[in-house]
């Protein structure tokens, strides 16, 4: 419910406030008979205004024009109402009805932050652990740690869950903060459908009362030209009045294309932080999760140990693979009312066909990866993100080359592993560690040292 008194008196002080900033009335004439003023009722149609003595009201009619142009701005309404100013002792009236008690400033509903995305079911792992701290951080103190919060990574690895547990966890524990959360294809919506009805000032406006934005899939911003200088004028109103930013992306700031330089500029201006695909104990911990959390009452005692870990060795390229194996699973064992516990010959006819894994060992292109990553002092995530610079490209084309070689895996499998590269560039890719190998013993006894580490 709204107090529509506080509403008035807030009203009243940004019009004051608005007045000031114009210079269009001496600034001692509005703290001496301005300041006391209320503001008796505002609809569509009137603004009643009461003051104290007849003296003040003569000042107050003086200047009504200027105080009607300022109160339009506030509530933001073209509507011509009638402005009145009485003295209060004099004033006589019915008193208004609360159904006329509607705020006329204009709201913008965000998307809904989904209320099961929280910190408490978020399973932390080595894979996630940066972002899982970061975010928590801004959750407790938004706009004082690090703002922006941009976390990047490939989809389906959790950072539309982060954005979400900020913003159930904002709300929990300070419901006076106003928490707004979208993906970027509906902000761009807004923007549109602004400019089109000529709210864009209001949308801009609103926007700038938010406490902690939280925005999906920015780099769906790109070549916005529109939405980029709405973003932009709405990210610096926010940080430059230590409100909270966090932002979700597929990529790097300086990875996104088609977006404004000075935009990519204020995004890495915070805290960048990766979430990287699930290694085995994490994988293995979701899973349980899942089925703790899960809505068909399931008995994880019901599952063998050995099962779980197939799922978590060849599903666990991000969070949905291993949902999705997992409800392929539960599915087919419903199916079958003789199933009375889910085995390790179960499961691997449940998901024949689908795995990843192509090598009796148990050795993925994700282990592939991770070897190399650690021999370069490299992020999972940097070998397999677009960054072209020298030492991450020549770790790239490594690992690629491996999962060729050690794998036998088809090139557009190997594609997909590497952030959806084309069969081309991966065959490219390994032309030139082949070429390298025979031309630079360096590099051969890099290659070679990295193949005994990960076939032992």
């Amino acid at each position: 419910m709204i107090d529509y008194n506080y509403y008035l008196k807030n009203v009243w002080d940004k019009t004051i406030s608005s007045i000031k900033d114009s210079k269009k009335i001496e600034p001692e004439i509005i703290d001496t008979f301005f300041y006391d003023v209320k503001i008796y009722e505002a609809n569509e149609n009137k603004v009643i205004l009461l003051t104290e003595n007849i003296i003040k009201k003569s000042i107050l009619d003086n200047e009504k024009e200027i105080i009607k142009y300022y109160l339009q701005n506030t509530l933001e309404t073209d509507n011509d109402f009638i402005l009145e100013i009485y003295v209060e002792d004099q004033f006589k009236t019915e008193k208004l009805a609360d159904t006329i008690k509607i705020p006329l400033l204009k709201e913008f509903d965000g998307q809904t932050i989904m209320p099961h995305m929280t910190f408490d079911n978020f399973v932390v792992g080595e894979c996630n652990r940066e972002s899982h701290v970061a975010a928590l951080a801004c959750a407790y103190d938004p706009g004082k740690m690090f703002n922006p919060l941009f976390i990047y990574g490939n989809s389906g690895l959790g950072k539309t869950h982060l954005l979400c547990a900020i913003g159930n966890y904002v709300k929990k524990n300070n419901p006076n903060k106003k928490v707004y959360y979208t993906d970027t294809l509906k902000f761009v919506e807004r923007v549109s459908d602004s400019i089109k009805d000529g709210s864009i000032d209001s949308f801009k406006k609103f926007m700038y009362t938010i406490d902690v934005l939280l925005i999906d899939d920015i780099q769906l911003l790109a070549n916005k030209e529109k939405s980029h200088e709405v973003f932009f004028t709405i990210f610096n109103e926010l940080v430059n009045n230590r409100k909270q930013i966090c932002i979700a992306s597929d990529r790097l700031p300086q990875e996104i294309k088609g977006i404004e330089s000075r935009l990519i500029s204020r995004f890495s201006s915070g805290l960048s932080v990766s979430v990287d695909s699930p290694e085995f104990e994490t994988s293995l911990d979701i899973l349980k999760m899942k089925l703790k959390n899960s809505s068909l009452d399931l008995d994880i005692n019901n599952f063998d140990e050995e099962a779980l870990a197939f799922i978590a060795s060849n599903f666990s390229k991000d969070v949905r693979s291993l949902e999705g194996a997992l409800t392929r699973v539960i599915f087919l064992s419903i199916q079958d009312t003789a199933i009375e516990k889910i085995d390790l010959d179960f499961v691997s006819i449940a998901l024949k066909g689908q795995t990843v894994v192509s090598d009796k060992s148990g050795l993925s292109p994700k282990k592939i990866i991770k070897c190399v990553a650690d021999y370069y002092n490299l992020s999972k995530q940097q070998i397999t993100s677009k960054t072209r610079t020298k030492n991450i490209a020549m770790a790239r084309h490594i690992s690629i080359y491996l999962c060729r070689k050690l794998l036998d895996l088809p090139y557009t499998k190997i594609g997909d592993e590497f952030g959806g590269r084309d069969h081309s560039t991966i065959i490219s890719a390994c032309d030139k560690v082949e070429k390298q190998i025979q031309i630079n013993p360096s590099y051969k006894k890099a290659v070679e040292e990295l193949e005994s580490i990960i076939t032992k």
